[in-house]
């Protein structure tokens, strides 16, 4: 596999959990944006077995960024790779974890 030009990488948990929430549609929405807007070269998507967030699935991980996503659906999924190409800049609701450069910080026990 050839990554040359890829700068971000989205992990997709397909485990058991997940893929009961939806995690198939969120897998098919995802590739199929990247592909629609031509950023499948720039971003590369890992179906994952389980994250170990299962309470919060579907779960997808964005990295280098450290992100993690919540309870990703339909909708979700397309902000998400929108907000990645830079046409939008809001607040999906499903920051789970991210990271600060030192430690990943919890958006949740923030509130």
């Amino acid at each position: 596999m050839n990554l040359d030009g890829v700068s971000k990488h989205l992990l997709i948990c397909n485990g058991k959990t997940c893929m009961k929430n939806g995690a198939e549609e969120v897998t098919e929405t995802i590739r199929g944006e990247l592909k629609n807007l031509g950023l499948h070269r720039e971003i590369h998507t890992t179906k994952t077995l389980c994250n170990g967030q299962c309470k919060h699935g579907p779960i997808a991980v964005l990295y280098p960024q450290g992100t993690w996503y919540k309870e990703m659906n339909k909708t979700k999924s397309e902000e998400l790779i929108l907000q990645l190409k830079g046409e939008r800049n809001n607040n999906l609701g499903s920051e789970l974890y991210y990271h600060d450069g030192k430690t990943f910080k919890n958006h949740e026990s923030e509130l």
